[in-house]
């Protein structure tokens, strides 16, 4: 059973839809099919324009760090990939400022405004809506909202890998949201998708920047239901397939709508039996444990109960434990890790198993309103 935070199960009815005879990429078949998947990718992000890349999640973020900043970055860091937006500044020697939190730790919007009052430089935000390093919740709707008013032509970047197909995101205020396929969305790796505002076209027509991931050539060739390089063409119909499915299965609402109860379900059952939730603003794409524990919790889990959940990186490598709420994970599938977590602790001295775990997230999740 796998239950890490990405990548995530790829569902049969996607495996079908993919392994059918491969197509060129320049056929009007392909572009029909290409057309299609944008249409419902633009409905998705609920943005006027979107952009789908061949590349990993890194790749759109490294385009929106490349063609959006013209004058000076503000990155936000309270986790793995926070970080990985300044080194990505470094790469292209881009100057940065950065705010940087324990990996538990949301950043405040106070903090983010003072920064861009006392710095006119700053033309272009970037941050996580989900640090999922930790699990972390971020206010960037408020940040953002809240930046606009001081200055409407900085650019919000918000890196949404593990939040997009998770909650509904209020774009309002966002100018480049962020994807990849791989976590909610339930592909295999290899494709990564950015949601677009108007003034972020507008800013990215006017000093065109980059080659592979130069976004203006590919805003104007995607209108044309095409792609500038080649396109992952198994992976778009795979792409089109969930989105598809999303919408005739009672839609995006139905689908954020249970993933926020098996999260809350999740954290209620497992903080009911004594485990202590790593985030302050925990996000619904996982949950994150903090504990001495996390490795032998996860060996057993692994070996004994076949559930596969991820620990951590880096300072907190050995320190958390998380589980994916991400995508069409089975009720029963987030019981049984809830179930499995309790007997492990029993295992291992931390408390006797008496089936708490399980009855709480029951209760959450089918008896709560």
């Amino acid at each position: 059973m796998l239950l890490t935070p990405g990548p995530t199960p790829v569902p049969e009815f996607v495996r079908k839809a993919m392994a059918d005879v491969t197509i060129h990429h320049r056929t009007p078949e392909f572009e029909k099919i290409f057309e299609e998947t944008r249409t419902l990718l633009l409905e998705l992000f609920d943005m006027p324009e979107a952009v789908i890349l061949a590349s990993s999640g890194t790749g759109a973020m490294e385009a929106c760090v490349t063609n959006l900043t013209h004058k000076k970055a503000l990155t936000v860091n309270s986790g793995k990939f926070g970080e990985r937006f300044g080194k990505i500044c470094d790469a292209f020697g881009i100057e940065k400022t950065e705010l940087k939190n324990e990996w538990n730790t949301p950043v405040s919007v106070e903090d983010v405004v003072n920064t861009i009052k006392a710095d006119q430089e700053i033309d272009a935000i970037f941050i996580q809506i989900c640090e999922s390093a930790g699990g972390l919740r971020h206010p960037v709707e408020e940040i953002a909202k809240a930046v606009k008013e001081i200055n409407p032509e900085i650019m919000i970047v918000a890196d949404g890998i593990t939040a997009i197909g998770v909650e509904k995101i209020d774009t309002t205020n966002l100018d480049a949201v962020v994807t990849g396929s791989q976590k909610a969305l339930m592909l295999p790796p290899g494709l990564a998708m950015i949601g677009l505002s108007n003034k972020a076209v507008a800013k990215i027509e006017s000093a065109p920047k980059g080659y592979y991931f130069n976004l203006a050539t590919e805003i104007k060739k995607q209108k044309t239901n095409t792609t500038a390089w080649t396109a992952a063409t198994t992976l778009v119909i795979g792409l089109g397939a969930i989105l598809k499915h999303i919408k005739e299965n009672g839609g995006y609402e139905k689908l954020y709508s249970d993933t926020a109860k098996r999260a809350n379900a999740t954290r209620e059952a497992l903080v009911a039996i004594g485990c202590k939730i790593y985030p302050q603003t925990p996000a619904d794409a996982m949950t994150t444990i903090f504990t001495e524990d996390a490795p032998a919790i996860r060996k057993i889990l692994k070996t004994k109960y076949n559930v596969n959940i991820a620990g951590g990186q880096d300072h907190i490598k050995t320190s958390i434990y998380r589980i994916n709420h991400m995508g069409l994970v089975e009720d029963f599938e987030a019981s049984w890790a809830v179930n499995a977590i309790e007997l492990a602790m029993d295992e291992l001295g931390l408390r006797t198993f008496d089936g708490t775990a399980n009855k709480v997230f029951a209760q959450n999740m089918f008896k709560g309103n």
